[in-house]
C-alpha cells in the first residue's frame, strides 16, 4: 500500500447491534478491495477483523480490530468493534478514532437496541453516520417497510442514496432483489455476487428516483448559496459539488446516507465503498469531529506539518510480540527512528516497530501521517488513552470516559499455581480492556472482578485460562457489613493472670456513647487510677477489636469510648495486659448497648426510556429501596435516582438489562450505611455463625 496524504484518508467505525454482519462486511469490503482473496466467515472463525481466539470460539466479536483497503484513491481504514453491549467501551475508543460512523442493521431484524444505543451516543458526540442494511436478499424483507421505520426513529435526515431493484416495478427486497438503483447518478445496477452489470433505470421506477433525488439534493443545496441558486434555477449538480454537499450536510449532521445490500453475496459494498470515498470527510476536514481535546478545550490542527501528537485508543497483548499499542497520529507523523515522549506519564519511550495492522497481521510501514492509524510494539509505559508527542512541544488529550464496571464477581485461584499468576494475568488482560478493574478488597479479603456485564466478566475468566494458563473459581460475594451500637454503656474490663513468676493485671472502666461514624477515645481518669503511659494500649486494644464486631464479625463503626477509672498493679500491669482487658470492655459494652447491624447503601441514576418507567420503580421497591425524584431528558427519558441496599443491586447490571431488554444504563456510588431490618439482619447473623 503506497503512502496517503491526510485528505486521502478515510477512518471510520463499524458499529451495530450483535449478530447484524459488522465482520462479515468488513470481510467483504476487504475482499472488493483486493485485500484478500478469499472470503473469511465469522463460523469458520478465519476471518480478518475476528483473530482473538476467544472471538473464534464465541463466533462474536469482544474487541475492535483494524484493517485498511484503497479505493478510488483513498485509503480507507476500518474500525471493527464487537455488537456485546458489555464491551461499549470498545465502541466508544473506535468511534472517537473515526471521522464517521458505519451503522449496519440487519434488514430482518430491523431497528435493534444495539443500533439505538449507538446512535444516541453518535448524536451526542456529532458524529456523522452512515447506514448499511444489511441482507437484503433475506426472506420476508421489505426495505421500504425499514425506510419508513428509520424515518420514524431517526427523522427524515436518514437518505437513501440507493434504491432496492426488482424485475420490472417490484422494489426488489427479499428475494425479489436484483440490484441497487444508485439515486445520485440515477444508474441500476444487477448484481451477480460481487460483479455488477450497468442497466438502464426502469421506466416505471424514474420518478420514484428523481423524487428521492431532489429530496436529497434540496439538503446539499442547503449547505451552499451558491448551489441554492443552482437548485432554484434547475440546474444539476456537478459530482463535486454533490460530493462537497453530502459531506458538509453529514458534518452537520442534516444528512445520514443510507445503502442496501449484501455483505455474504457482496450485493453493494462497491456502492457503499463509492460512498465512503467520495462523501466521508477528511481527518483534516476544519468540519469534522476529531474526538480529541486537550485539557484546555483546545485541538490541535490535524496536519502533517504541525508538532507530532498522537492517541492510543487500544492496546492488544500478543504472546510473541508482547504490548501492541495502536493509535491516531492528530498532528504531524511518526517514524520509524523516532524516539517517543507519553506526555501523559511525562516519560520517554522506545518502540521496536512501526506498522499498520490488517486484523492481527502486522505491516511494516515507515511512517504514519496526521490521521491515519497506525501501532507500534514494546512500548512499557504507554496504555490505552496515553497521548503521544513531540517533547519540546506536549500536549495531553483528554481520555475517554469508560463505562462503570458496575458488576462485580469474586473468585478464587484453583490452585497455588494459580494463585501466584493471577496477578500478572489480570492486568494484562486490563491493559487490553480499560473498562475491566480487579482488586483485593482489603475488608472482605476476596479478589474482585468488575466488569460491565456478565458476558465481557465471562470473556475474561475465559482468557484467564485458555491464554495465561489460570484457572478460578467463583464464589459468594461478600458485602461489606458493618456494626454499630444504640445505646449507652457502662461496663469494667478486667485481665488477671497469675501463673507463677510475673503476672498479667489491667484493669479498666469504659463508657461506651453510639456516635454518627468512626472512633473516638477519650480519657477522664482521675487520681492515677490507671497511669497516663497505659492510655495508648487501652486505645490500641479498643481498635483493635472494633475490627470485628460481636454480632457477626463485621467491623465496628460510630462509637465514642471514655475510659474514666480502672485500677493497676505495680508490678503485674503491663500495656498488653491493659490491651487485653480494654477488649473485654470492648465485648461487653457492645453486647450492653443493643448493638445492630448497617448494611451499604448506594445511590442508583438509571438512565431509561419512558417505557420502562414503571417496572424500574416496582423493581426498586423490591429492591427495599425507595425513589428520590424523576429527571426527563430532552433527547427523551427519564433519569430515575434511587436510594437501594448494596445486597439488592451488586448483580443489577442483569437486572436493569433483562428488564430494559438493553436499553437501560446505570451508575451506581456509595451513599452511605443504613440499619439493616431484623429479620434481614438475623438471616446475615445466622450464615457469619454457620461460617
Amino acid at each position: 500500500m503506497k503512502n496517503y496524504e491526510t485528505k486521502r484518508i478515510r477512518n471510520l467505525a463499524l458499529v451495530g447491534h450483535s449478530g447484524s454482519g459488522k465482520t462479515s462486511l468488513m470481510e467483504a469490503m476487504l475482499y472488493k478491495a483486493g485485500v484478500i482473496n478469499k472470503l473469511g466467515n465469522t463460523e469458520a472463525g478465519n476471518t480478518v477483523s475476528d483473530f482473538d481466539p476467544e472471538e473464534i470460539s464465541r463466533k462474536a466479536s469482544i474487541s475492535l480490530s483494524v484493517a485498511s483497503l484503497e479505493w478510488n484513491d483513498k485509503k480507507i481504514n476500518i474500525i471493527d468493534t464487537p455488537g456485546y453491549f458489555d464491551m461499549e467501551g470498545q465502541v466508544k475508543s473506535a468511534l472517537k478514532a473515526a471521522e464517521a460512523a458505519l451503522f449496519v442493521i440487519d434488514a430482518q431484524s430491523g431497528i435493534e437496541v444495539g443500533t439505538e444505543k449507538y446512535w444516541k451516543y453518535c448524536e451526542e458526540i456529532q458524529l456523522p453516520r452512515i447506514i448499511f442494511v444489511n441482507g437484503i436478499d433475506k426472506e420476508d424483507v421489505n426495505f421500504n417497510k425499514i425506510v419508513a421505520d428509520l424515518h420514524t426513529q431517526f427523522g427524515k435526515k436518514v437518505s437513501p442514496l440507493a434504491l432496492t431493484l426488482g424485475d420490472g416495478a417490484a422494489p426488489g427486497s427479499g428475494k425479489e432483489f436484483k440490484g441497487l438503483i444508485d439515486v445520485i447518478t440515477k444508474e441500476a445496477y444487477v448484481y451477480n455476487g460481487f460483479g455488477r452489470e450497468k442497466k438502464p433505470v426502469p421506466e416505471i421506477r424514474q420518478l420514484e428516483v428523481e423524487e428521492v433525488y431532489n429530496q436529497l439534493a434540496e439538503v446539499v443545496a442547503m449547505t451552499d448559496d451558491d448551489l441554492m441558486n443552482k437548485f432554484f434555477e434547475g440546474i444539476n449538480f456537478t459530482t463535486e459539488e454533490f460530493s462537497k454537499g453530502i459531506t458538509s450536510a453529514m458534518l452537520s449532521g442534516d444528512v445520514v446516507p443510507l445503502l442496501v445490500g449484501s455483505a455474504i453475496e457482496g450485493y453493494g459494498v462497491d456502492e457503499l465503498l463509492d460512498i465512503i470515498s467520495y462523501y466521508m470527510p477528511a481527518p483534516n476536514h476544519p468540519m469534522a469531529h476529531a474526538g480529541f481535546r486537550n485539557e484546555d478545550g483546545e485541538n490541535r490542527p490535524v496536519d502533517e506539518n504541525e508538532p507530532f501528537s498522537a492517541y492510543v485508543f487500544k492496546t492488544y497483548i500478543d504472546p510473541f510480540v508482547g504490548k501492541i499499542s495502536l493509535f491516531k497520529v492528530l498532528s504531524g507523523k511518526i517514524t520509524k527512528d523516532m524516539t517517543l515522549y507519553n506526555s501523559s506519564k511525562d516519560k520517554e519511550e522506545k518502540f521496536a516497530g512501526l506498522f499498520r495492522l490488517q486484523g492481527k497481521k502486522q505491516i511494516e510501514v515507515s511512517e504514519v501521517v496526521a490521521g491515519d492509524i497506525g501501532a507500534i510494539t514494546k512500548l512499557e509505559e504507554t496504555e490505552t488513552g496515553d497521548t503521544l508527542a513531540d517533547k519540546n512541544n506536549p500536549i495531553v488529550y483528554k481520555t475517554i470516559k469508560q463505562p462503570q464496571a458496575s458488576l462485580s464477581y469474586a473468585v478464587v485461584a484453583k490452585t497455588k499455581k494459580d494463585e501466584d499468576k493471577i496477578g500478572h494475568a489480570l492486568q494484562k488482560i486490563r491493559e487490553e480492556d480499560t473498562s475491566f478493574t480487579f482488586e483485593r478488597n482489603n475488608e472482605t479479603k476476596q479478589l474482585l472482578l468488575s466488569g460491565v456485564g456478565n458476558v465481557q466478566l465471562q470473556v475474561v475468566t475465559d482468557k484467564l485460562k485458555n491464554k495465561y494458563g489460570v484457572e478460578i473459581d467463583r464464589i459468594p460475594l461478600r458485602i461489606p457489613y458493618r456494626e454499630t451500637i444504640t445505646t449507652n454503656s457502662d461496663v469494667q474490663g478486667k485481665h488477671k493472670k497469675q501463673s507463677g513468676g510475673a503476672g498479667q493485671y489491667g484493669d479498666v472502666f469504659i463508657r461506651f456513647e453510639p456516635i454518627e461514624d468512626g472512633f473516638v477515645f477519650e480519657e477522664e481518669v482521675f487520681g492515677g487510677a490507671v497511669p497516663k503511659n497505659y492510655f495508648p494500649a487501652v486505645e490500641k486494644g479498643l481498635e483493635e477489636s472494633m475490627e470485628k464486631g460481636v454480632l457477626a464479625g463485621y467491623p465496628v463503626v460510630g462509637i465514642k469510648a471514655t475510659l474514666y477509672d480502672g485500677s493497676y498493679h505495680p508490678v503485674d500491669s503491663n500495656e498488653m495486659a491493659f490491651k487485653l482487658a480494654a477488649s473485654t470492655a470492648f465485648r461487653k459494652g457492645m453486647e450492653a448497648a443493643n448493638p445492630v447491624l448497617l448494611e451499604p447503601v448506594m445511590h442508583v441514576e438509571i438512565t431509561i426510556p419512558d417505557d420502562y418507567l414503571g417496572d424500574i420503580m416496582g423493581d426498586i421497591n423490591k429492591k427495599r429501596g425507595r425513589i428520590l425524584g424523576m429527571n426527563p431528558l430532552e433527547s427523551g427519558g427519564q433519569v430515575v435516582e434511587a436510594e437501594a441496599p448494596y445486597a439488592e443491586l451488586f448483580e443489577y447490571a442483569i437486572d436493569l438489562r433483562s428488564m430494559t431488554q438493553g436499553r437501560g444504563s446505570f451508575n451506581m456510588e456509595f451513599a452511605r450505611y443504613e440499619q439493616v431490618p431484623r429479620d434481614q439482619a438475623d438471616k446475615i447473623i445466622e450464615e457469619a455463625k454457620t461460617e
